[in-house]
């Protein structure tokens, strides 16, 4: 028996849920997922914050609209945002980009080592040379707003199947098809949001590859440092990016911020990697590292350009690219989903059409 929809969407994280539930009011939609679960891979491992300034000018445009959503979702009866704030701290050699950070952000505070020394205690003061904070970067209940987008595409019809992974995906007389472990699947069109695994799909499907690079991204749970209560700090960064910290439920995530090219996988932390950033953490402040809770990794996917891919294949009837989404799936969920509903359903995007061109699938450079 095979399922037929007018929308079917590869892959349940943040990016596939929502664009599913922004798409069902007005279409039949199917979500497949690979996993036992919706939100399995990159979204159940994101750092979790929501930073205005965070990505290039494309995605910045992108926070704007994200922001006042996740503030108030209209389909949860609270924010899903907490406060936070994020903290760049430079040393001597950092300032360079220190500066850079300060001059591309917008509600960006310059901060006295002394300032930032006493925001967060275990900073070593003589490394410290300069310093910005971004007062209004917020936390983010990532399980509520992806459960919330999940009971909202449920609520207008839509399905969540999963055990679904895509084994082959073929098209004829206007409708792709789309053969899986439970079952069969058909719409004329089909949305990737597979992930670090869209390029995959896209070879599947016979559509050009994006030239997608799935990259490793490690993390530490920490015990907090004694005598220090934690959960008032704000995410604190080194100004390269070479480490940042983050509390967690009264402890420290560390993360060596690495971004390691590697094959779409399960992703798993590389010891001597996530050796290595702690030590880099070690260094800037007073912490001894004695004791690792947890750590895990996930997968942060990118095009040469850093900017999601978000728009119908030019090369592919009804194939429809919403991957590409980095270290910023999440707090752009919002204005993507919105995108890809009303790319979609044909209509006339909100979005600004700059915006809308930097994203499509055919703009220059992105073809494998």
């Amino acid at each position: 028996m095979t399922g037929t929809a007018d929308v079917l969407v590869i892959g349940g994280g943040i990016a596939g849920v929502s664009a599913a539930a922004r798409i069902a009011p007005d279409a039949r939609v199917t979500v497949l997922e690979h996993e036992g679960a919706i939100g399995v891979h990159a979204t159940g491992r994101s750092a979790a914050i929501f930073i205005a300034n965070y990505g290039n000018a494309t995605l910045r445009s992108l926070n704007a609209v994200s922001g006042p959503e996740l503030e108030a979702p209209d389909f949860l009866d609270d924010t899903v945002l907490s406060p936070r704030g994020e903290m760049v701290v430079a040393t001597e050699a950092e300032l360079p980009d220190l500066e850079r950070h300060l001059a591309e952000g917008t509600g960006v505070e310059r901060l006295t080592p002394d300032e930032a020394v006493a925001l967060v205690p275990v900073l070593r003061r003589e490394l410290i040379h300069g310093a910005a904070i971004e007062r209004d970067a917020r936390d983010i209940d990532v399980d509520r707003l992806l459960q919330g987008f999940a009971r909202l595409l449920r609520r207008h019809g839509g399905r969540i199947v999963t055990g679904a992974g895509a084994g082959r995906i073929e098209r004829a007389d206007g409708v792709w098809r789309v053969a899986t472990a439970a079952g069969a699947f058909e719409a004329p069109v089909l949305v990737n949001a597979a992930g670090a695994w869209a390029d995959t799909v896209a070879g599947l499907a016979g559509a050009t590859p994006v030239g997608l690079v799935p990259m490793r991204r490690s993390a530490a749970i920490l015990p907090a440092p004694p005598g220090h209560a934690v959960d008032r700090w704000p995410l604190f960064v080194s100004a390269s990016e070479s480490w940042y910290a983050k509390p967690e439920a009264g402890k420290l995530m560390v993360s060596p911020a690495d971004e390691d090219p590697v094959e779409p996988h399960d992703a798993w932390p590389d010891d001597m990697v996530l050796a290595e950033g702690l030590d880099r953490f070690e260094r800037m402040t007073t912490v001894e590292v004695t004791r690792v809770e947890r750590s895990w990794a996930g997968l942060r996917s990118f095009v040469a350009d850093r900017t999601p891919v978000v728009g119908f294949a030019p090369d592919a009837d009804g194939f429809f690219w919403l991957a590409g989404q980095g270290g910023y799936g999440v707090q752009t969920s919002p204005a993507l989903s919105r995108l890809a509903a009303d790319l979609v359903l044909g209509r006339v995007p909100a979005l600004p059409a700059d915006v809308v061109a930097a994203l499509h699938p055919g703009r220059p450079g992105l073809a494998a």
